[in-house]
């Protein structure tokens, strides 16, 4: 009995060991990271660009680089590295607009907040009832509605 115990767990432990070693890759590496944004690519972008640019001057000082493909990589790198500023040049520009329009909204809301708001506060005992009623729930006495500044 012992001995089919002992079994049973050592297989159990071996199909969780192995399983994810079997499973498809797709699986595995399917999902983005949650911070992705355009910026945050473009970004990660450059700097691997200027780690290359690096590289390529530390290898082409040390020799192992002919200037004819120096000259050449150097040149793409460069070329790679303006279009990467001028598409952030691009989203820069486009999350000032955005910036705007926040702007924008928060003004509206600010003007929406600060009407008038009708004032449910009984005159008889000073109870404010808030939600819009007849009556006031502590007393009871008739409430008219009064305008407020919210």
């Amino acid at each position: 009995m012992l001995l089919v115990i002992t079994i049973l767990i050592t297989v159990s432990l071996l199909v969780l060991v192995v399983a994810p070693l079997l499973a498809p890759e797709s699986a595995a590496g399917a999902t983005l990271p949650v911070d992705v944004t355009p910026q945050v690519d473009l970004k990660r972008r450059r700097l691997v660009l200027y780690e290359n640019l690096q590289d390529l001057e530390f290898e082409y000082k040390a020799g192992k680089l002919s200037p004819e493909d120096y000259d050449g990589l150097r040149v793409d790198y460069t070329a790679e590295a303006a279009q990467l500023m001028a598409a952030s040049q691009e989203l820069e520009i486009t999350s000032t607009e955005e910036a705007f329009i926040e702007r924008e909204v928060a003004a509206r809301r600010a003007r929406h907040k600060a009407e008038t708001v009708p004032d449910y506060t009984c005159p008889k005992c000073g109870f404010e009832n808030p939600l819009p009623v007849k009556f006031c729930g502590e007393c009871g006495a008739a409430i008219l509605p009064r305008e407020r500044k919210a």
